[in-house]
């Protein structure tokens, strides 16, 4: 185990941690806020990150060390993050505070706090600022700006891709990390101009923003995108969420123009038909709910959109919406968005090649001679990535099962027990219920918070960095 390097890289991710922070230090000197929450952290994080940077170390940096390196700095950015939310004294714990951070870093959404809009602008910003930096990875994000971590990078990037099988779009990592970021960071630019021109104050379009394109949900008012009151403003996120919920590698296929190789994606059809069979279904089911179709069907597809891509926006109260809507709803919170997005849930690749490797053993109980290959977009895909889906199915279950176990503790419902695991799980934010969009998670006692924290940084990281830091062969030398 190369214990060197990883701390090396965790150095440097530290140092663009603590360049990170001087945005909402910016902020709260703009809005005339205390800077010294901000400011002790960025001397603390820049000053253990340059040490660490400094280490010597050889580059042999393999699967092992990639997944370890990645738990690892996934748990000391959030612990360090959570520092200014628990300096400024918005929070009531240091545990809250994590739970707040861990939200924003893995995209979540959920949150304990009751009164959002009594909070520093700064520390909101912070809170969706982090969900950015979150939303396409934060290995990936270092890479993108701080290049020279050393070690084989792209063990790095695996470890952290979403998604069964991940791909470069070009041979070099870090180039395939800035165009990634270029995407990203093009989408949101496009997103705040729109937002600004539909209405939206600048501060609250930014930080809308930031929260779409990282799917990760977290709003600066207490009910969300309905405090506003502007369709044109709902109708944009819904699209922009939508669209980052999509394999990233898509755009760089229209960009490079081989748009007819993006749209024969058989995970984006599959993600297609999934939202437009789901819109359809809610819209018939809620229609005599609402005074005139337009306002159904608007709600509808955001509340899908929301769902399905993770982000956990609101605009309507779904936990008050018929069963069959709530029914489907909690289908495309397993379901999620697509590999290599910012979405998270199990993917719609994974859901494809379950339901593929279930037809095939099926079709082997009648004809056991026959010999068929499971295909994704025309490729056969190998039995070690078939075999590692059916794992992460199984440990996500598992997962799902002893969050619920541990959370039932605090006597709460069986509905908000599981949407709430289930919520944190796939990086949703609001579950049903109790956590529902209206409500939040700040009654949960302290182990719930750290097992829901828990929950959301395994969900954003696909499991198997987390899982694999508690095997004790991770840790034998050989």
């Amino acid at each position: 185990m190369n214990y060197k390097l990883m701390l090396r890289t965790l150095g440097r991710t530290l140092q663009l941690e603590a360049l990170c922070l001087l945005l909402p230090l910016l902020v709260s000197l703009i809005y005339r806020e205390s800077p010294w929450p901000f400011f002790r952290t960025i001397v603390l994080v820049g000053l253990i990150g340059t040490l660490l940077a400094r280490i010597r170390a050889t580059p042999d940096f393999y699967t092992r060390e990639g997944f370890v390196a990645v738990g690892l700095i996934w748990l000391v950015l959030s612990l360090f993050g959570a520092l200014p939310f628990y300096l400024s004294g918005e929070f009531s714990s240091f545990i809250d505070s994590f739970f707040e951070i861990v939200s924003g870093f893995t995209t979540t959404g959920a949150s304990i706090l009751t009164q959002v809009e009594t909070l520093p602008r700064g520390i909101l910003f912070w809170r969706s600022f982090s969900s950015w930096i979150g939303g396409m990875g934060v290995l990936i994000f270092t890479l993108a700006f701080l290049p020279k971590v050393g070690g084989r990078t792209q063990v790095l990037v695996q470890a952290e891709a979403t998604g069964p099988v991940s791909s470069k779009l070009v041979p070099k990592t870090s180039l395939s990390a800035r165009i990634l970021y270029l995407i990203y960071i093009s989408l949101t630019f496009l997103e705040t101009v729109a937002l600004k021109l539909a209405g939206m104050p600048l501060y609250d379009a930014l930080v809308t923003t930031f929260a779409t394109v990282c799917t990760g949900g977290f709003a600066v008012k207490n009910l969300s995108l309905a405090s506003y009151g502007l369709p044109a403003c709902e109708i944009i996120v819904t699209v922009f969420m939508l669209l980052c919920s999509v394999n990233f590698a898509v755009f760089f296929l229209v960009l490079t123009g081989r748009a007819k190789q993006a749209l024969g994606s058989d995970e984006l059809r599959f993600f297609l038909v999934a939202v437009l069979l789901s819109v359809g279904l809610i819209f018939w089911n809620i229609l005599p709910l609402y005074d005139t179709p337009g306002h159904a069907l608007r709600d509808t597809f955001f509340q899908v959109a929301t769902v399905v891509s993770t982000t956990g926006f609101s605009t309507a109260d779904f936990a008050l919406w018929p069963t069959l809507s709530q029914f489907v709803l909690v289908l495309l919170m397993f379901l999620g968005g697509c590999a290599g997005s910012t979405a998270g849930g199990i993917k719609c690749a994974r859901i494809l090649l379950l339901g593929r490797c279930a037809r095939r053993s099926l079709g082997r109980l009648c004809h056991p001679r026959s010999v068929k290959v499971v295909k994704l977009d025309g490729k056969a895909v190998d039995e070690t990535t078939l075999n590692t889906v059916l794992v992460f199915f199984t440990c996500y279950l598992f997962l799902l099962g002893a969050g619920c176990l541990v959370i039932s503790l605090d006597g709460f419902s069986l509905t908000t027990t599981w949407t709430a695991v289930l919520a944190c799980l796939s990086n949703i934010g609001p579950g049903l219920e109790a956590v529902g969009p209206m409500g939040n998670f700040a009654a949960f006692s302290a182990l719930s918070k750290m097992i829901l924290s828990l929950a959301m940084l395994l969900g954003r990281l696909e499991l198997f960095p987390i899982l694999i830091l508690f095997l004790p062969s991770t840790w034998k030398r050989n």
